[in-house]
């Protein structure tokens, strides 16, 4: 028969785990030590919900809640904050910055809401936040920053009218970006792939595309052909090392044509 754990039980075990005569890891481990994990625990997430798996989503979800449970702990012991602040300071932000459910406002969509929320939090902060592009995690991967930060220019009207504009944008950069290969000049072929990326990542979220999201899927799919082509040449005998670019070339474009039902 199947054991159906309580939240407070939760808390009991970790509390368990970090006390004397508990688990000698769990009780070394700091909020330094634990952030490699958080990160970790948030990306399996969402491999779970790529992989469609309700199973594997609900199991990687439990990993990851772990992680603000075991930092609740740590803080608790330091007399810092319990898990009970932490869930309070929560449902206390939700109903603040949700007025027009909880309150008397009225938004027309999710865009005025989005901007609403941003008010909020700008009220929240005070002076903490002094510029527009303030509030954006520092250690957020690059696409992702450069898509935030291209928000929050948006918001206060620094963005381009059109599509096209921007398209123009990412062309003009790949063309700055060619030139910089041409001098041989490494600092500057960076410099312009760096503004080449920035530029694509304001494509996608002008066009409400979110850029971190498409690459991730795109390393998939490399991942998927590339292990095809080479179970492929495996099978028949031949290495990659052996095989020539054709042969590899081939086995690729099979690899697509089967990924999109088109062959079998």
């Amino acid at each position: 028969m199947h054991t159906h754990h309580t939240f407070e039980q939760l808390i009991s075990i970790m509390k368990k785990l970090r006390a004397p005569g508990g688990c000698p890891w769990d009780a070394e481990q700091t909020h330094e030590s634990l952030t490699r994990y958080l990160l970790e625990e948030a990306y399996e997430v969402i491999e779970a919900i790529d992989e469609r798996s309700p199973q594997h989503l609900e199991e990687e979800l439990g990993d990851l809640l772990l992680q603000p449970v075991f930092h609740a702990a740590i803080a608790e012991e330091a007399g810092e904050f319990t898990i009970s602040d932490v869930i309070d300071t929560l449902c206390s932000k939700l109903i603040r910055r949700h007025p027009h459910v909880f309150g008397d406002l009225e938004i027309k969509d999710s865009n005025a809401q989005v901007e609403n929320w941003e008010k909020i939090k700008k009220l929240e902060k005070g002076d903490e936040r002094k510029t527009a592009l303030s509030g954006v995690p520092k250690h957020l991967p690059a696409l992702m920053k450069a898509q935030k930060i291209s928000e929050k220019a948006s918001r206060v009207g620094f963005d381009w009218e059109h599509a096209d504009q921007v398209f123009a944008k990412v062309m003009e950069e790949l063309h700055e970006f060619e030139e910089a290969w041409a001098s041989g000049n490494p600092t500057r072929m960076e410099d312009e792939m760096g503004d080449l990326l920035f530029a694509i990542a304001n494509l996608g979220r002008f066009l409400n595309l979110n850029p971190e999201e498409a690459l991730r899927k795109t390393i998939s799919r490399f991942e998927k052909r590339f292990s095809y082509v080479e179970v492929e040449l495996n099978r028949a005998g031949v290495s990659m090392q052996n095989a020539s670019l054709g042969e590899m070339d081939a086995l690729w474009e099979k690899a697509k044509r089967i990924e999109r039902g088109i062959e079998s």
